[in-house]
């Protein structure tokens, strides 16, 4: 199988719906796809879909109890998949950004998805792409950084080219980042207990994220 590999940038904004078409519809059929973030290339199935994750987990060569986080279009829908228990003002301060937010997940989310945990990590990533095609599906797109599990992140598309004979497709949005610190990916924070937050990954807005939760809205550091 040969992925369809398209650049993002011979696609003038008023011309990426057809692109954001077909990412959809690779998506509906079942496929994983690989698009650009804020922070790294990530691969990316349909979170409500079964068949669909256990492509994914076995694209990355990922266990299934090692969490994958999902993508959604906005704020509105980090309330529907997780039991939000921040202020709407602390969700918009972060989110869209390189932040995963971490609550308790809800009934309605597909429980084949992280099956040995009651948490889930959200991000609205800070890339136009990406916020919407997570809002023309519908529904919670399943998000990994595209690269065999354990190995190195990617900035650009030739850095996981071992995985594209397993791809549908894969949008070239260029390099994302140039530097070891852009590799981090997202920082991810556990916000599941009210009036708290533990860090479960640094990543790469570890400083922006404690300004905001500890310093601006004086949440709890478990960690400190």
């Amino acid at each position: 199988m040969h992925p369809k590999i398209v650049k993002l940038h011979e696609f003038a904004d008023t011309q990426q719906e057809e692109l954001i078409h077909a990412a959809v519809a690779s998506l509906k059929l079942g496929h994983v796809i690989a698009l650009p973030t804020d922070t790294i290339y990530g691969i990316a199935a349909l979170t409500q879909s079964c068949n669909a994750v256990q492509k994914l987990y076995e694209i990355k060569g990922r266990h299934q109890e090692k969490p994958v986080a999902i993508a959604v279009g906005n704020i509105e829908d980090v309330k529907r998949w997780g039991k939000v228990t921040v202020s709407d003002d602390i969700l918009t301060d972060l989110l869209p950004g390189p932040v995963t937010l971490v609550f308790e997940r809800t009934p309605e989310l597909n429980p084949s998805l992280n099956p040995g945990t009651t948490l889930i990590g959200i991000r609205i990533p800070n890339h136009h792409f990406v916020r919407k095609l997570a809002k023309a599906c519908a529904e919670p797109i399943a998000l990994t950084s595209a690269n065999q599990s354990s190995a190195m992140s990617s900035l650009k598309v030739e850095e996981f080219k071992s995985l594209w004979p397993h791809l549908d497709l894969v949008v070239d949005g260029g390099p994302v980042g140039d530097s070891p610190e852009c590799r981090q990916g997202s920082t991810v924070i556990n916000l599941s207990v009210p009036g708290q937050f533990s860090i479960i990954r640094e990543g790469s807005a570890y400083q922006q994220t404690l300004d905001v939760l500890e310093a601006k809205y004086g949440l709890t550091n478990t960690e400190r």
